[in-house]
């Protein structure tokens, strides 16, 4: 069954690499009483990534091996993966506060959803295949930093919006700039595309699309992140993001160390003793 796209895009003139592109209205109002209980009414579409996440891992390394030796993702791993790769997208773009529907259960909604991933699976280079996860690491702390230093500061994010009943502009354009590249990564991640993650920052100078409410009939809207412009305050809430998810790094691993000394030196402690001869009565 095919359906009515949701997005009104320009259509692209071809590149040789397909950067994943994400889709999403501007920040509208959302019910107060969903915000205050967001988190909550998520633990079932958590447990279900973590369980689709499972069947991604196998598949991805059955897609590895194939992609090593033909240049590219069977069509049927590449499915599964794309398919995904939008459910985490639609999961975390409500945890973060995006959108105010409650995401589908389904790989492949049968109705439109707000949130929209557009993934081009194609040729790739059987070198990067076979160093892929080498070749992601830098991405990975990138995509590590600036997802940890955003959900650190969740709380008062979820406070704004719960208060506010909508999500500020510069917020949603640095938190839309978070979640893209976090998809950006799993699909490159995934060799369902050759393009490395890039544009935290967003898309420089493009000429931004305005939203449209759809009319009955009418064609679809623009979306509000394609091309994703940041204003100046967004961009500095990304620096942020980072900093905290690099300063919150530094300590946990400050922590660990120092628990794991002492826990060396308690378990040295009756060791020495254990040997400090006793001096005689």
């Amino acid at each position: 069954m095919t359906h009515q796209p949701m997005w009104a895009r320009p259509e692209p003139a071809g590149p040789v690499e397909w950067l994943p592109e994400l889709d999403m209205p501007d920040p509208g109002r959302q019910r107060r009483l969903t915000v205050l209980l967001r988190w909550l009414l998520l633990i079932p579409q958590f447990i279900a990534v973590f369980v689709l996440g499972v069947g991604a891992f196998f598949t991805v390394v059955v897609g590895w091996f194939a992609a090593l030796f033909t240049g590219r993702l069977p069509a049927g791993v590449a499915r599964y993966l794309g398919a995904f790769v939008a459910y985490e997208t639609r999961v975390h773009a409500s945890s973060m506060l995006l959108v105010d529907r409650y995401p589908p259960f389904a790989l492949r909604p049968a109705e439109p959803y707000p949130v929209r991933v557009e993934l081009r699976p194609g040729p790739l280079n059987r070198l990067a295949v076979f160093f892929r996860i080498i070749l992601m690491i830098p991405a990975a702390i990138v995509q590590g930093l600036v997802t940890s230093g955003w959900y650190a500061l969740g709380f008062f994010f979820w406070l704004i919006t719960l208060v506010l009943g909508r999500m500020p502009r510069p917020l949603f354009e640095a938190s839309a700039a978070t979640l893209r590249y976090s998809m950006r990564f799993s699909a490159y991640t995934f060799m369902l595309t050759s393009a490395y993650p890039k544009r935290l920052f967003g898309d420089g100078d493009a000429p931004k699309l305005p939203y449209r409410e759809p009319a009955p009939g009418g064609e679809a809207p623009a979306s509000a992140t394609r091309p994703l412009l940041l204003s100046t305050g967004a961009k500095v809430l990304v620096v942020v993001f980072l900093l905290v998810g690099l300063a919150g790094d530094v300590v946990g691993n400050t922590v660990r160390d120092w628990d794991g000394d002492h826990d060396d030196n308690a378990a040295a402690a009756p060791a020495a003793a254990a040997v400090v001869p006793r001096s005689a009565g």
